[in-house]
């Protein structure tokens, strides 16, 4: 169906690879015009012939807040796709505090500066969708050696539920996506990290009921139906999309 993001303005971080690239992708070709950024320029040098000649790509880094009110300014999102993260590996007693700071302020402090420079323009129009990654390694499920990773998920659906309710009766909608394990250049490198990709990989399908982990697009696919009208009765949900990992 194209021409469900007609007319709409999208705002996206890490649009460089994996889902946040799919995404940029997709909401391009349902006719929105899409902002898609990331903090690594040459990510983004190939999406571009991707993309609609209404849209556009530049360097927004989300952990710095004159980067990020710079690009939302520029940007003035109708939809915001927060899709920026890092997945941390190890248990508690792994943890250091330099992992525990970056995390959060990666994962979740990230949304809370772009969500707060973004949000009075869409009150002010009366309208708007905020979309924010998180995963069902969560308060959905927990995963071993996700120790940070998950604390900062589950932080992220509390943020979502709490930006949903304040504004639940001025147009505006925040949503979670909840994704199982997604194949992405980023899942590829924390494989080899292990030193035993292969094992690695079957590891990760193993605990997949579908019987394989899941495509960037089909995640975009989530991400677009939430950006659009569609979903304009959701508000306020963590939507799961593992392959039944979570039960």
């Amino acid at each position: 169906m194209s021409g469900r993001l007609e007319g709409k303005r999208a705002l996206i971080t890490a649009a460089g690879q994996g889902i946040g690239r799919a995404t940029a992708i997709a909401m391009s070709k349902a006719g929105a015009q899409v902002f898609a950024t990331d903090v690594n320029a040459k990510a983004l040098e190939s999406l571009r012939q991707d993309l609609s000649s209404h849209s556009e790509t530049f360097v927004l880094d989300v952990r710095n807040q004159e980067s990020v009110t710079s690009g939302v300014a520029h940007a003035a999102p109708d939809i915001l796709f927060n899709c920026a993260g890092f997945v941390h590996s190890g248990t508690i007693l792994e943890a250091s505090d330099d992992d525990w700071e970056f995390a959060f302020d990666l994962n979740v402090r990230s949304m809370f500066r772009t969500i707060r420079v973004a949000l009075p323009g869409m009150l002010e129009r009366g309208s708007g969708s905020i979309i924010n990654m998180s995963s069902a390694c969560s308060s959905i499920i927990g995963a071993p050696n996700r120790f940070i990773y998950g604390t900062t998920k589950a932080a992220v659906i509390g943020l979502t539920k709490s930006v949903a309710v304040e504004y639940i009766t001025r147009g505006i909608r925040c949503n979670a996506i909840c994704p199982g394990t997604v194949d992405s250049p980023s899942l590829h490198d924390r494989l080899h990290a292990t030193g035993d990709y292969d094992k690695a990989m079957k590891d990760f399908v193993a605990r997949q009921p579908m019987g394989r982990i899941a495509e960037a697009s089909e995640i975009a696919a989530l991400a677009v139906y939430l950006a659009s009208d569609e979903s304009a009765f959701t508000t306020g949900q963590a939507h799961v999309i593992d392959g039944g990992w979570s039960g």
